[in-house]
């Protein structure tokens, strides 16, 4: 039966090896050090580095105060074991935003009317749509930039909706609303992107999910803000 403490150790050693792997060069620093340069860059790093320094202290605590070759001076709790290993997992094998956000991509052509797109918003409720000219993306359009474009024409008298294009629309929305990446993306990247946009003060309605990231690609899924919530 492997002691807590045992556990803990391997979980922390395996760890300690990710790490290393991840530094280009300096791959002689202590734990502590790669985890304050890694979380510069590193989403993950990042999101757990405060419990990655809670864990070095603790396994100083545990190697460098045994008892004897065999008994620790203390067990980790259950709990404590049970996060590093977590970690040590998610560092190993980080989620990826494919197959997580794997949909289909409504998508519309600049020459489709705004009648068709109300449409889909009416029977889908999604409200954030990628706008093509042929195969060319030409940006995302939203219910805020919809919204502007009727405050705009708002006296303009009376119009049918299936005479307007969404080429017309398209440029009442924000040019730099939306990001493409690739399907190899950790989740937890994805949210940083988000939180990069925000502390510019500035908005990413939706991240679009293509194979290698690039805008002349196949949709392969889409996270708009709801779905980075729901994030845990």
């Amino acid at each position: 039966m492997f002691k807590n403490s045992e556990k803990f150790l391997t979980a922390f050693n395996r760890i300690e090896k990710e790490l290393r792997s991840m530094m280009i060069n300096k791959k002689d620093l202590g734990f502590s050090k790669m985890v304050k340069i890694l979380r510069n860059s590193n989403s993950l790093v990042k999101r757990y580095s405060e419990d990655l320094l809670e864990f070095a202290e603790l396994r100083n605590a545990i190697v460098h105060n045994k008892v004897e070759l065999t008994h620790a001076i203390a067990e980790p709790h259950d709990s404590i074991v049970d996060k590093i290993e977590t970690i040590q997992e998610e560092l190993a094998h980080p989620k990826k935003v494919i197959p997580l956000f794997n949909k289909k991509v409504h998508y519309f052509d600049e020459q489709d009317s705004l009648a068709d797109m109300l449409h889909t918003i009416h029977e889908k409720g999604h409200t954030k749509f990628p706008v093509y000219a042929n195969q060319t993306f030409m940006g995302l359009l939203t219910q805020k930039g919809i919204t502007n474009w009727l405050a705009e024409n708002n006296g303009e008298g009376s119009f049918s909706f299936n005479d307007i294009l969404l080429k017309d629309v398209l440029p009442f929305d924000e040019k730099d609303n939306v990001l493409f990446i690739s399907t190899s993306t950790s989740i937890y990247a994805a949210v940083e992107l988000y939180k990069e946009y925000a502390s510019k003060g500035k908005r990413l309605e939706a991240l679009l999910i293509t194979r290698n990231g690039t805008q002349e690609e196949k949709l392969a899924g889409i996270i708009t803000t709801s779905d980075i919530l729901e994030i845990p």
